[in-house]
């Protein structure tokens, strides 16, 4: 059986977004991991999604390509890490598909970071919870003032709305 990998969270390098959500499991992860979901609720509006690539396996592809309203344009590739169905989806664009070290910076954050979706069933749904660690206090406090908070809980708030909607 393999260990899932621990997030002890470190207030300088690390941020997270923790909620209860009226969706179980189940359909939070399905809205993770279907492109073509993932695509309606990804990025906080006017931002929109353009592509999604998802290869469902450690060391497996997770690219997204994200427009803004003024022509912007955010290609972000990396890799997963862990994939546990309906509980825990990690990735990271610090590697590329197969581990391979990524050679770009994330330019949003001048860094790298890892991510996880945690997921636990409630009694009213599921406790949500975002976690994203940094490699340095310099890439976290620019991911915190780019709004991490506030655009990853509308991205929240928007899958929520999308899957309720199906």
């Amino acid at each position: 059986m393999n260990t899932p990998i621990s997030f002890p969270l470190d207030p300088k390098l690390d941020l997270c977004l923790e909620r209860i959500v009226d969706l179980p499991p189940e359909k939070i992860w399905k809205a993770w991991t279907t492109p073509s979901i993932l695509m309606e609720w990804f990025c906080p509006l006017p931002w929109k999604t353009v592509q999604c690539e998802m290869d469902l396996r450690p060391g497996g592809k997770f690219r997204t390509v994200m427009n803004g309203p003024e022509g912007e344009v955010h290609d972000v590739s990396g890799c997963f890490l862990e994939v546990i169905q309906n509980q825990r989806l990690v990735w990271t664009d610090a590697f590329g598909p197969g581990y391979r070290p990524s050679k770009e910076p994330n330019p949003c954050i001048n860094g790298f970071f890892t991510a996880a979706i945690l997921l636990e069933p409630h009694e009213t749904g599921s406790l949500y919870r975002a976690i994203v660690i940094h490699g340095s206090e310099s890439e976290c406090e620019a991911h915190k003032k780019l709004g991490f908070h506030e655009g990853w809980g509308i991205a929240l708030d928007q899958l929520v709305a999308h899957m309720k909607s199906l």
